[in-house]
């Protein structure tokens, strides 16, 4: 099964996933291993590991060539006493998540909607799909955003991150979170999608040719897309050096409570889980906006490493990876693999009961305008859902909240908080998936 990708901004498109779901607790076997951090240097001569040996701060010749000395594989293998089951605790519902550029924020804003729909809790909503990017997030861009205006429960459509002014429009209980991605593969899948809008993609004569010399073709602007991209979603600045780098990512550690990693989606949703002390059926999900497997790029590993090493990304995600695994050692190796289990026993029972064939196919447009995932343009193939015949009553609903893509399900939201929802009956499952009635609606800020 694949990691879910998110939706993109310069096109009310679905972005294909590429990376599969990982080895529960270590890094992707048969997937390029980091290289190993150099040594640190010592001061005064003193030995390593003595107490008053300080690292010495390597300067930032450029961005691109910061030594970051976070492994990869934190050590999750130590075995760890099994907990005693956590005491009943109120369901958090003032959630904020930061939807990263192709790193399974798809499947997480599904999760989102089904919990907010069905307790009836107000979501800041953009104008259209997306709040202005890649332009800083800005209130006034929420709709109904205003003095008087009712408070807002959840926010999580695509933006650039500006803390001060997501605040103005969350409560101070907010909890906050986000995704990220390994960055060679993000890169590797943002060029099959991009290509036709980042300067750099769009100069390129191939994929091989960008990955064997990516800074040839990255210096023009408007290339976030294609070097920084989660790092800009984060809007973090560009540091000149690194006590600016070490700066950057402890501002992400004060304002997000967690970050989930794409490489382990159900690790991160069992954390979730137990951080916002939510029902196991709020984060049962299939994945969204997943990629068809002959459209996924193989890279070598020399490519993944040019890639990363490139790109501040990795720096974020080598960051973030360690809190992470120290998050999963702290909930217990032991538990976390009978949770994960669990979730993955609940989803395959998901789709056997809803979904036609169950699994995700290929679909095509429906007559009446809708859609099921949107389809890039390119070779690209995203995959939908189908319903299972005879369906009825509130299975039917369940199953349908569980497939709908992210722009139906957005506009389904717009229509409720507008005093104008359509009930599920009203929604129907066409040949190519999912579609209303009166069309889809689909379009741009």
């Amino acid at each position: 099964m694949r990691i879910p990708m998110d939706t993109p901004y310069a096109h009310p498109t679905c972005i294909p996933m590429d990376t599969p779901y990982a080895h529960p607790y270590g890094y992707p076997s048969g997937s390029p291993q980091p290289p190993p951090p150099p040594p640190a240097p010592h001061a005064r001569g003193l030995p390593q590991g003595a107490p008053n040996a300080r690292r010495q701060r390597p300067l930032l010749g450029a961005p691109t060539r910061i030594p970051v000395r976070i492994p990869m594989d934190p050590p999750t293998r130590i075995p760890m006493a099994p907990r005693s089951p956590p005491a009943p605790c109120p369901p958090r519902t003032h959630v904020a998540f930061l939807k990263t550029h192709k790193a399974g924020g798809s499947s997480v804003l599904n999760v989102l909607h089904r919990f907010g729909q069905r307790r009836r809790l107000r979501f800041a909503l953009p104008r259209r799909y997306q709040f202005g990017y890649p332009r800083p997030f800005r209130a006034e861009r929420v709709k109904g955003f205003g003095p008087r205006a009712p408070p807002f429960d959840i926010i999580c459509h695509h933006m650039r991150f500006d803390r001060r002014e997501v605040q103005r429009v969350m409560p101070n209980d907010t909890f906050y979170f986000s995704i990220i991605r390994d960055p060679a593969a993000a890169a590797a899948s943002a060029f099959a999608y991009y290509r036709s809008i980042a300067p750099a993609f769009r100069n390129a004569p191939s994929l091989r040719s960008f990955l064997e010399a990516p800074e040839r073709f990255a210096g023009q602007r408007g290339n976030h897309y294609a070097k920084n991209l989660q790092w800009f979603d984060f809007g973090l600045p560009p540091p000149r050096d690194s006590r600016a780098l070490e700066r950057a990512l402890a501002s992400v550690d004060r304002t997000f409570a967690m970050v989930m990693v794409a490489e382990h989606f159900d690790e991160s949703l069992v954390l979730l889980r137990e951080a916002l002390c939510w029902p196991e059926d709020a984060v049962t999900a299939f994945a969204h906006n997943s990629r068809a497997s002959d459209g996924v790029p193989a890279l070598s590993p020399e490519q993944s490493q040019r890639l990363r090493l490139w790109s501040l990304d990795w720096a974020l995600y080598t960051h973030v990876n360690r809190s992470f695994w120290r998050r999963v050692e702290a909930f217990g190796a032991s538990r976390m693999e009978a949770e994960v289990s669990r979730l993955r026993r609940r989803r395959e029972a998901a789709s056997r009961r809803c979904l036609q064939g169950g699994a995700p196919s290929r679909l095509r447009p429906s007559p009446t305008g809708g859609c099921g995932p949107f389809q890039p343009p390119g070779r690209a193939r995203i995959l939908g859902y189908q319903l299972r015949a005879g369906l009825e009553g509130e299975e039917r609903e369940r199953c349908a909240r569980m497939a709908t893509p992210e722009l139906q399900y957005k506009d389904i939201l717009d229509r409720d908080q507008l005093g104008m929802g359509l009930g599920w009956s009203e929604w129907g499952w066409w040949g190519g998936g999912l579609s209303h009635n009166g069309g889809n609606g689909i379009g741009m800020e």
